[in-house]
């Protein structure tokens, strides 16, 4: 049997009970995820085009969206205790499928992850001109990040319980020292400083916004205890998150009557300023990374049956992530990760639909699980998922219409069940599984 390394969180085994967490610090890490920099923007941007009324109801929408999507996704590995990419094996991907999960996740990840570094240091730079180059920026702030995920996700967990508290107490230091400027009830009913946006569009916005979190969102519940801590993680988490910060940027965006609220702060409030950019980016990037590393470790186990350390291959991750960011090249990869983010939710959808409708390999999961261990085998490919993942992901590329990202989920459910219905959903082929020891993992 194959051995894995201390702290390797369980990247090819599935999460043992005592290594289950308490509901509130996954719930930290949630708050941290969703309550980043990018969130900020993303209120500004409502509100830049919206009446706070109306932001804070595509908020609501929108919040209810991903909290469903997340908890019905969350649930599966919940109790399969298995992240996204290793649980797709027999979730209706089989072994082929699963490694272009893996590798989607791997690429789509890493990409923002170099990207969110690079805007970080150019933040970083206007804050503080000619300390350090750009380049040397990006490059410290990713290998800072890559050198807390490497401790997995007991260092993460620990970079929340830091950062998540910090980022909320300066948001809030900003925010009531830009707004004491201003006439609350004047902000609260002004019209929007800039074009119109519909509160269904905001809607989509939101929902859009986090997607591909809710989506992968298997690799932070299979800590969770129960059903009901995956609930609770969720809703205080996702709730507070989107609400807390998403209203603040709205309202310093009709305080100021613009949609740059990074400039807002960081003009308003100086160094403060400078941290919350750090934080901001911190809690949402090492999650980038976290999961990039283990779609990439499944990725390799599934496609060439070589199982690596989570540890190396998060090291490698983050270098060369932080390499790309200093140089500058994946400001070009943009256009490509946006692509690769319309495949995402029909991972999803399929996910949901094998697992709770067809079954086709839950009997496998439920008599693996009791004894702790993976499916024998799996199968090597499934032809009628990877037709229903092209046709979903095409339709959420094209089309413009409505929320594609929950178009292209709930069309790859139901073309997936209907192909289960059909009898089309079938195995090609059986590939034996490499069994990891989950016993040193354990350690993490």
């Amino acid at each position: 049997m194959a051995r894995i390394a201390p702290h390797d969180d369980f990247a090819l085994s599935r999460v043992t009970p005592e290594a289950r967490k308490p509901w509130f610090g996954i719930a930290v890490q949630r708050f941290g995820q969703v309550s980043a920099l990018s969130q900020f923007l993303l209120g500004a941007t409502l509100g830049y085009g919206m009446t706070f009324g109306d932001a804070a109801l595509a908020f609501l929408l929108g919040s209810v969206i991903l909290e469903v999507i997340m908890c019905i996704v969350g649930f599966i590995g919940q109790r399969e205790g298995l992240n996204t990419a290793l649980l797709a094996r027999w979730t209706g991907f089989g072994e082929i499928g699963a490694a272009l999960v893996g590798l989607a996740i791997g690429i789509s990840l890493i990409g923002w992850f170099g990207i969110q570094s690079a805007i970080s240091a150019q933040s970083l730079d206007a804050l503080m001109p000619g300390v350090l180059p750009t380049w040397l920026w990006s490059l410290l702030f990713g290998l800072a990040v890559t050198a807390i995920v490497a401790f997995g996700f007991l260092g993460m967990q620990w970079l929340a319980n830091i950062t998540v508290p910090l980022f909320l107490v300066l948001v809030g230091w900003s925010v009531i020292s830009e707004l004491s400027r201003h006439d609350l009830g004047t902000l609260l009913t002004s019209p929007a400083p800039g074009p119109h946006i519909s509160v269904w569009a905001g809607t989509g916005i939101v929902a859009g916004g986090l997607i591909v979190g809710a989506i992968i969102t298997g690799d932070m519940t299979r800590f969770n205890r129960s059903r009901a801590d995956v609930v609770k993680q969720t809703v205080v988490g996702v709730t507070l998150g989107e609400f807390v910060i998403g209203l603040a940027g709205v309202l310093l965006a009709h305080a100021a009557r613009s949609g740059d609220i990074v400039a807002i702060v960081t003009s308003s409030v100086g160094l403060v300023g400078l941290i919350i950019v750090i934080t901001g980016t911190l809690k949402i990037n090492d999650w980038n990374l976290y999961s990039s590393a283990l779609g990439l470790v499944n990725f390799v186990s599934t496609t060439f049956g070589k199982n690596l350390h989570r540890v190396t291959t998060t090291i490698v991750l983050g270098v060369v992530g932080s390499v790309l960011a200093a140089a500058g090249i994946l400001g070009q990869f943009t256009q490509f990760l946006i692509v690769l983010s319309v495949a995402f939710p029909p991972i999803a959808g399929i996910m949901v639909a094998e697992y709770f409708v067809v079954r086709r390999w839950r009997g496998e999961l439920d008599a693996s699980r009791e004894e702790g261990v993976l499916p024998a085998s799996a199968p090597r490919i499934v032809p009628a998922t990877i037709v229903v993942w092209l046709i979903s992901s095409l339709v959420g590329y094209f089309v413009t219409w409505g929320i594609p990202s929950l178009i292209s989920l709930f069309l790859s459910m139901v073309l997936y069940i209907a192909a289960g219905k059909l009898g089309l959903v079938r195995g090609v082929g059986a590939v034996p599984t490499r069994q990891a020891d989950p016993a040193e993992a354990a350690a993490a």
